[in-house]
């Protein structure tokens, strides 16, 4: 039986995504099924409609409504945005347990913790309710303690200049 690989890419640099992006196109190109639920970018339209094209190896999703990122809202925006995140939130949690993919990306999930909007200990019992199979990646500028044990490769982004 394999055991599914957990990686984390975060820091302050841009690519984090791309990275996972990209090992997402290559899950994909193995014949492998690929979920990617976006948290905190907003409706992010132009890409969503692109990505439709990878359908069905790679399907994302979006539970935020706004155009706009997390943290461009109001604070009423703000409200709204957070129930459809924890809809987010709530549909990572069953993928995980149903391992109904083989690889579950979480974008910026990581940073739903720095935004007050998940604890690092539900963070903990997200990843402790993995299917062993399945390879996830999350990805966000920040990244506890807490989370790094249940990481088999972590990489820091940063930018140099």
């Amino acid at each position: 039986m394999d055991t599914g690989i957990v990686r984390i890419f975060y820091g302050e640099g841009h690519g984090k995504s791309t990275a996972a992006m990209g090992r997402a196109l290559q899950a994909a190109s193995e014949g492998k099924s690929v979920f990617i639920i976006h948290y905190l970018k907003g409706r992010m339209e132009g890409e969503a409609q692109f990505m439709k094209k990878l359908e069905p190896e790679i399907k994302v999703f979006q539970f935020e409504k706004s155009e706009s990122s997390f943290e461009d809202l109001s604070a009423e925006e703000k409200r709204d945005a957070q129930m459809n995140i924890r809809n987010g939130v709530n549909f990572a949690r069953k993928v995980l347990q149903t391992g109904e993919c083989d690889l579950l990306i979480l974008d910026e999930v990581l940073g739903l913790v720095d935004a007050g909007l998940l604890e690092n200990e539900e963070l903990e019992k997200l990843l402790q309710s993995r299917s062993g199979e399945m390879d996830l990646i999350l990805t966000g500028r920040n990244m506890d303690d807490t989370v790094r044990v249940y990481a088999d490769e972590i990489y820091k982004i940063k930018s140099e200049k």
